[in-house]
């Protein structure tokens, strides 16, 4: 009897987790039209100066491809605007408009932040138990494969060896060897 209760348990918390990032997920589209790694790339802008997107992609933990697909979709909003650089006319930089700081400014911080200013909390040994114990539940769940960004929302997902990426903007996934 005490195994079924922690395995229920088990099930009740992962639940728990998926819907609390369904949730943060859904209120950010729902409230502010952004997706996680829209908001996270309005960030990276914001507290960088003339990075080109390579280097946000880079900050962010995305595909450089990822990421210009969401420099695309925040620039048609008019939240953020490509500027070439004086010195050398090549280089193109981001740059986030006053639109896309009002908006910033209203909405809530990348679930994740929470998450780790919690998990920055706890003594050492008590972090290294807790990636312990997550990884293990990841390959308990056959997660192992899956390539997946420090994102707390739904992103790219792999499938066996053929990487899906869901665009951030809520497309359907595509596979990247068909674009």
């Amino acid at each position: 009897m005490q195994t079924q209760n922690l395995e229920t348990e088990v099930l009740v918390a992962l639940r728990r987790i998926v819907q609390a990032i369904d949730q943060h997920s859904s209120r950010l589209g729902k409230d502010f039209g952004l997706t996680t790694p829209q908001l996270l790339v309005l960030q990276t802008v914001t507290n960088t100066k003339e990075q080109p997107i390579r280097a946000i992609s880079a900050e962010v933990n995305l595909s450089q491809a990822t990421v210009t697909s969401i420099v695309d979709r925040l620039e048609r909003r008019g939240l953020l605007e490509r500027q070439r650089s004086g010195i050398d006319r090549r280089q193109v930089f981001l740059v986030i408009t006053e639109a896309g700081k009002d908006l910033l400014s209203k909405a809530p911080k990348p679930l994740q932040e929470n998450f780790l200013h919690r998990f920055e909390g706890l003594r050492e040994w008590e972090q290294h138990q807790v990636v312990f114990v997550l990884k293990q539940v990841a390959e308990m769940m056959g997660a192992r494969h899956i390539d997946a960004a420090p994102l707390l929302d739904t992103g790219d997902v792999t499938r066996g060896h053929q990487r899906l990426e869901t665009q951030p903007d809520s497309e359907p996934a595509v596979p990247n060897d068909n674009r």
